[in-house]
């Protein structure tokens, strides 16, 4: 992390990883057929081809398929959602119809806070790994009506297959490959056993899993002696003349490591039922996930003539996120009603090391002048939660349906942050043996209180009504500070070896808001291969306070040194609202051979919220821009062409852009830039799409062949609101995966490649082109990257079931 980092402090994702589908939505497993799937979305049990709401799912033996095992993934093959591949340091941003207004970034996303993540029924914001997966489910549009945690754009439901008690069951997974660009293999398996214990009774779920993955990014300049080695030995008036010397230059400053951006994941989800009869079931779950890469999937667009899977930096950047569940849900039949009650807490730990030195030569302090200057900065990051949930969905019959709730979440973040520069103390003549040059911490704590709930009518056979309420309440609170040990005031607030924060340079806050959100659907299914629906519903998403000191002195009148302070503009941001118009119609047509799914929106986004960095100190904040507008359409649909030969593709077009003008919201160098109406938002492709082709060749006894080719086609991505501020345009691409299965009754083998052509794709931008190839006194910068999409995948894929 970098004090340019685009962070939120309030709504930093909490990890969590949960576990629960409700009793009725019990083990429901997804056939392959599409409209067969069976969804819980609206709370009570139907086919995708019956749900009355925007929804999208894929199931298990559809996310096998596609080798789906995150996110990432996930996205490729779902409409209206845009997800970088930003490499494992990360989980990756979810944006979900356009709701995006934040710069890209080539190290991803640890948190969601547009989207509501959910593990069954409990929230989730760590894009744990895609095992035991019954299935996937996506609802586009507010949520908060039917959902605990409010929800600005949409939601994705993981939803895990249950234990049971009626058989011992063991599935095996391992997926071996070579990628090309990578010197290593690449190895992936899990597995999933279920125990019963006492029959009718008590039963565990336990699945384990390992991945890795090979990187294909090297960082061949190093530092070999970090304040002595001179990271740049060749310097020039311009970039072109700037250079890393010759082989006894390299000999002397230089070493290197390969694919450091690699990914060891070790995952594990354990579940115990406990039933004491068939209206009564409770389930614990303990669930942990670790992950570990030693650097960026990302390159320096060739600074320094770096080749294009080359990281120019001076240090390798490892990252570990870590995160453990406890989690609880309970259920029982009144009769006329099911009654759920969820608890879970979850803590995350994430420790990253990275190259800062660009950082600072950007900020323009002059240190430059130190020929051996470089700079490192270490975060260690806790993120812990609480939350709690207890809903009534109604069993009861008849023409009314109805589901009520109460959710409760407790929500804190640590952040500690340190930046170094080794041998700079020195060389300034300040005592300081350490080189710590700036330190932040923040600390956050956000709860927030909602109940809500839906009713359905039905007034025919085929026509409902629903209309759904939510009144929330949250008390955010942030305490942070800043200072610079080796500067100014620093230096004698913050003497060697002390690492404290002056009073003065702490600043707290806190805000609280409370509203109501609600939503109106209708729906008529006019026989049951045609059903229309139509939708309006609200969404928020909850605001906070900014963790840095405000500034003392005005705009125009900024005193020289090193200034770490936010303006008044830069010291809080409220929540942001979202309204949502949409209709749909799920048709079947050609005897159930032709099924799909065609919906269009409209959203009015107010007071959005955009992450952005202060002018003084680049350190990031949120603040508020005014209003925005996303509409579009999405379409999906499957076509069997033959019985053996079936066809299935998605589309997607979306417009986001500004609807007001806004000023100071955009940061590039110290200048803030004003926005205007009809820009372009970041984050969202305008086109997107997915085409694949499965034939299937029967060879009796419950075997088969089966071959499948899918195209995916990811749109052009604005970096930045209308590329205001030195953004860019992120091109446009299109990649091909293919594979060939055998079926038998107990065992599949597939061969299979996945971006089959390799190609080369930039997926996301950091920073902006002001700090490409720019030099301070004769050094270049490496501010600027691009993050790259992942090579070519060739391998075996293994499936076992007992």
């Amino acid at each position: 992390m970098t004090r340019k980092s685009t962070r939120k402090t309030l709504l930093c994702a909490t990890i969590l990883m949960g576990t629960a589908t409700s009793a009725f939505a019990a083990d429901a497993d997804a056939p392959a057929n599409g409209g067969d799937i069976v969804v819980t979305a609206t709370r009570r049990q139907t086919t995708l081809q019956d749900a009355p709401i925007n929804i999208s799912a894929l199931g298990s033996d559809q996310l096998a398929k596609a080798r789906i095992d995150d996110v990432k993934a996930l996205a490729a093959f779902t409409p209206g959602i845009t997800v970088n591949d930003t490499g494992p340091k990360s989980t990756g941003n979810i944006v979900m119809r356009g709701i995006s207004s934040s710069d890209s970034s080539a190290t991803g996303s640890n948190y969601e806070t547009a989207v509501g993540v959910y593990l069954g029924e409990v929230p989730l914001y760590l894009d744990f790994k895609l095992i035991d997966i019954s299935r996937v489910e996506v609802l586009q549009g507010p949520q908060g009506t039917l959902y605990g945690l409010g929800t600005l754009a949409g939601a994705v439901r993981y939803m895990p297959n249950r234990p049971t008690t009626d058989k011992f069951t063991v599935d095996l997974h391992a997926r071996g490959f070579a990628q090309s660009h990578s010197s290593d293999f690449g190895a992936n398996a899990d597995a999933t056993v279920n125990i019963p214990i006492l029959a009718d009774h008590i039963a565990l779920r336990s699945t384990v899993g390992y991945y890795d993955n090979p990187g294909f990014i090297n960082y061949n300049h190093l530092l070999k002696n970090p304040g002595v080695s001179d990271p740049q030995p060749v310097r020039g008036t311009t970039a072109a003349q700037g250079g890393f010397g010759n082989s006894t230059d390299y000999v002397n400053n230089f070493t290197f490591r390969k694919g450091v951006n690699y990914e060891h994941t070790f995952t594990t989800r354990n579940q115990l039922l406990l039933e004491a009869s068939p209206a009564a079931k409770l389930y614990l779950t303990y669930a942990h996930q670790i992950t570990k890469t030693l650097g960026r999937q990302a390159t320096g667009a060739g600074v320094l003539g770096t080749d294009k899977y080359e990281g120019p930096w001076r240090y390798l950047e490892p990252t570990t996120r870590k995160a453990d569940l406890f989690a609880a849900e309970f259920n029982f039949n009144l009769g006329f009603a099911q009654v759920v009650a969820t608890g879970a807490y979850t803590n995350q730990n994430l420790k990253t090391h990275a190259d800062n030195t660009d950082l600072l030569l950007d900020l323009n302090y002059g240190y430059e002048a130190f020929p051996s200057f470089s700079s490192y900065n270490d975060t260690n990051e806790d993120y812990r939660q609480f939350n709690g949930e207890l809903r009534l969905v109604s069993s009861h019959g008849g023409p009314i349906s109805w589901v009520i709730g109460g959710f409760y979440n407790n929500l804190r973040n640590y952040r500690n942050y340190q930046e170094h520069t080794p041998g700079f103390a020195n060389f300034a003549g300040v005592y300081r043996p350490d080189d710590l040059e700036y330190i932040s911490f923040v600390n956050t704590r956000t709860k927030e209180k909602a109940v809500y709930g839906e009713a359905t009518y039905h007034l025919t056979e085929g026509w409902q009504v629903t209309g759904g309420l939510r009144y929330f309440k949250y008390d955010a609170f942030a305490t942070g500070g800043t200072d610079t040990p080796l500067f100014g005031g620093g230096l004698t607030r913050t003497p060697y070896p002390l690492i404290q924060f002056d009073p003065s340079r702490i600043r707290s806050g806190n805000t609280s808001a409370d509203g109501v959100v609600w939503k109106a659907n209708t729906s008529y299914k006019f026989s049951k291969d045609l059903l229309v629906y139509a939708t309006y519903s609200t969404g928020y998403r909850t605001g906070n306070v900014n963790r840095v000191a405000p500034c003392t002195f005005s705009p125009g009148n900024v005193p020289p040194g090193q200034n770490v302070c936010a303006y008044p503009n830069e010291l809080l941001y409220k929540p942001d609202k979202t309204n949502n118009a949409e209709i749909g119609i799920r048709a079947s047509m050609l005897d159930r051979r032709l099924q799909f799914t065609l919906s269009a929106y409209h959203i009015d986004w107010k007071n959005i919220q955009v992450d952005t960095q202060t002018v003084n100190g680049a350190v990031g904040v949120t603040v508020n821009a005014k209003d925005a507008v996303s509409q579009g359409f999405d379409l999906s649909g499957q076509f069997r062409i033959t019985p053996r030969l079936v066809f299935n593709g998605t589309y997607s077009y979306t417009d986001a852009h500004l609807t007001q003008d806004a000023d100071n919201v955009v940061v590039s160098q110290g200048v803030a830039y004003p926005v205007f109406a009809g820009d372009r938002l970041p984050g969202s492709t305008k086109h997107s799409g997915s085409a694949q082709l499965t034939y299937t060749y029967p060879l009796g006894e419950g075997r088969s062949i089966e071959a499948n080719w899918a195209a995916v086609f990811k749109g052009n991505v604005y970096s930045r609101i209308g590329l205001r501020g030195n953004g860019e345009v992120i091109p446009s691409y299109v990649t091909h995966r293919a594979a060939v299965t055998y079926h038998a009754p107990a065992f599949d083998v597939a061969l299979f490649a996945d971006n089959i052509f390799d190609k080369y794709a930039i997926t996301s931008i950091s920073n902006d082109v002001s700090s490409y190839n720019q030099t301070r006194t004769g050094v270049v910068e490496r501010y600027y990257a691009q993050g790259v999409l992942t090579p070519r995948k060739v391998g075996v894929d293994l499936r076992f079931h007992y």
